[in-house]
């Protein structure tokens, strides 16, 4: 069985994960990181060579690969909630925890973010953050078994937490 941590970016996915991991002795994965690993290239230079649906592809390959695994951590990209196939895929030997965090705490956390080109286009950053998560909340809420909200946690705090409903279950 495997903790899949879902939510959209500067929600703390990854440094939970790997506090995560190593509290329970697991090892983390990082799905974005597989994806650049698989395709040679980074997430901008694949959007740019094959856009979103490309993207999403390889996304769904990866999901396919961890969740075929066990005793994994998966750190899981923001947008893995947008095909059915991926959520369906990793719910069926994961326990899936979502980080949820409001619009003003993610525009801090990643403002400074270069890696992911823009998934609406021409809009402002904080416009941008607010209009993916409006449509993807009800995504989030749908795929996961738990929801954490890290507005106000550290990433230790939502560690403890994550561990403390994994152990419970």
């Amino acid at each position: 069985m495997n903790i899949v941590l879902i939510g959209y970016r500067g929600t703390g996915k990854s440094a939970v994960g790997t506090l995560v991991a190593e509290r329970l002795g697991m090892a983390c994965v990082g799905m974005d990181a597989r994806i650049v690993g698989k395709a040679g290239m980074s997430i901008p230079e694949i959007v740019a060579q094959r856009g979103w649906p490309g993207f999403r592809d390889l996304e769904s390959e990866v999901a396919r690969e961890y969740a075929a695994q066990d005793g994994l951590v998966i750190d899981a990209g923001g947008g893995v909630i947008e095909r059915p196939e991926n959520v369906e895929v990793l719910r069926a030997n994961g326990t899936v925890f979502w980080l949820k965090a409001s619009v003003p705490t993610i525009v801090l956390r990643i403002q400074g973010d270069t890696q992911r080109p823009s998934l609406t286009g021409g809009k402002s950053f904080t416009d941008e953050v607010a209009e993916v998560l409006e449509r993807r909340t009800p995504l989030y809420q749908n795929a996961a078994h738990h929801a954490i909200d890290t507005d106000a946690l550290t990433p230790e705090e939502v560690a403890d937490r994550v561990v403390e409903l994994w152990r419970r279950r």
